[in-house]
């Protein structure tokens, strides 16, 4: 159950996170890669003035697939499922803090054939970055991850606030 004050499971666009941040280098790193394509793009379409949120959209689809995750809870923990097709347990970092996590991965390009030259090619070496903020203050000490055909699973245990204690009602003393 959420209350008025937990945020909804999702995250910002990367260039929306500060120094703040628990994922703020991570972050800064893969946007400097996505500000680099994304000039390269507006140097090849030869300096056109207007294009620069076409160029970032592109350059960022480039670098980065796109992580669609569904996030459940229930009384003493958060399940959160993100789909990584391609990406193995050591392609992939997951980060957690108190009421965020952050998913991350670098997918390795494919070697190519001794005999052969790649003629055309759209298979890229690919990216993922998604920061979740959590409805409900987790340990981060009691995390489980594993991945399984491109579904990753994160078991994360909410913190106990203590134990509700209640209040029973007394007569008064005269």
């Amino acid at each position: 159950m959420q209350n008025e004050t937990s945020r909804p499971a999702c995250g910002p666009d990367i260039r929306d996170l500060s120094p703040g941040d628990p994922f703020f280098e991570l972050a800064q790193e893969i946007n400097n890669l996505i500000a680099c394509r994304a000039y390269e793009l507006f140097e090849s379409n030869g300096f056109v003035q207007g294009r620069d949120r076409e160029d970032w959209v592109i350059a960022k689809s480039e670098i980065l697939l796109s992580v669609p995750v569904d996030v459940m809870e229930t009384e003493n923990e958060l399940t959160v499922l993100a789909d990584v097709p391609g990406f193995s347990g050591r392609d992939l970092e997951v980060r957690v803090g108190p009421t965020s996590l952050c998913i991350s991965g670098k997918r390795q390009e494919a070697p190519e054939l001794a005999e052969a030259k790649t003629v055309y090619s759209e298979r890229r070496p690919k990216s993922i970055f998604r920061v979740l903020y959590l409805p409900s203050e987790i340990d981060p000490n009691t995390v489980n991850a594993s991945v399984s055909d491109g579904l990753l699973e994160l078991r994360l245990s909410k913190v106990r606030l203590g134990k509700k204690v209640p209040v029973l009602a007394r007569a008064a003393a005269a």
